[in-house]
């Protein structure tokens, strides 16, 4: 049974999705600050997390902030604000997706479900083939990446998008199709979520986002990958 976390300072909103969340037959822990969220993940680490950014003391992504040091937990924030700021921040310190209150507890379970299905899923790639491309070395089996030879730490979905990408090269996907493939949504999903993830991906790769030779931007339509095979 995998465990899921629920931080938020509201307890209505706890109890609703924990009874969704339940019904699906996940074990839920709560917690109501930071300071007890962190006890828990230290504690009992849970597979996924559900993070409120606005939180007593300790907010949301200090929470996120120490948790990223010890643990790869799948972390989708639930923000009340509008500002698109507060997501991309929180997406660029280790988020793997987030929602905006109010939102549907259907739809917030249908997210849970689907990341969680990722760890389950049967892989297409095989898994003991060797990526390399000029500067770039990818090896499935072990998650891991070389970037001119230096290890490069990924996120369990940065990685599953580079390898997504980079196993079909020349290859335009578009958001929605990345969506899918990536974060295993069938429709929900804010499509700029996987706008902020190629950016922390360059970001980690060295790859200038205005003159790429890994990841390209295909305007209008989404992101292929175009570093040639060594």
């Amino acid at each position: 049974m995998q465990k899921v976390l629920v931080v938020d300072d509201e307890a209505q909103i706890r109890t609703v999705l924990r009874g969704y969340l339940e019904a699906e037959g996940y074990d839920v822990a709560e917690a109501a600050d930071g300071a007890e969220a962190l006890a828990v993940l230290h504690k009992d680490p849970p597979a996924l997390v559900l993070l409120d950014v606005m939180l007593p003391g300790i907010d949301g992504l200090e929470v996120l902030r120490q948790l990223r040091g010890f643990s790869d937990a799948y972390v989708i924030l639930v923000t009340a604000r509008a500002e698109e700021v507060d997501k991309l921040v929180g997406l660029g310190v280790g988020a793997d997706d987030y929602v905006t209150k109010p939102f549907s507890p259907r739809e917030v379970t249908a997210r849970v479900k689907a990341m969680l299905r990722r760890d389950n899923r049967d892989e297409r790639t095989d898994r003991d083939s060797l990526l390399r491309f000029d500067g770039l070395s990818i090896k499935p089996a072990h998650r891991e990446v070389e970037a001119n030879g230096v290890s490069v730490g990924l996120s369990s979905l940065e990685f599953d998008l580079l390898t997504a990408l980079a196993t079909e090269l020349g290859r335009v996907f578009s958001r929605a199709q990345l969506l899918k493939k990536v974060w295993g949504y069938d429709f929900y999903g804010d499509e700029r979520v996987v706008d902020v993830h190629i950016r922390s991906l360059r970001a980690r790769l060295g790859d200038d986002a205005g003159d790429p030779h890994l990841i390209a931007t295909v305007r209008g339509v989404g992101y292929k990958f175009v570093a040639g095979p060594r």
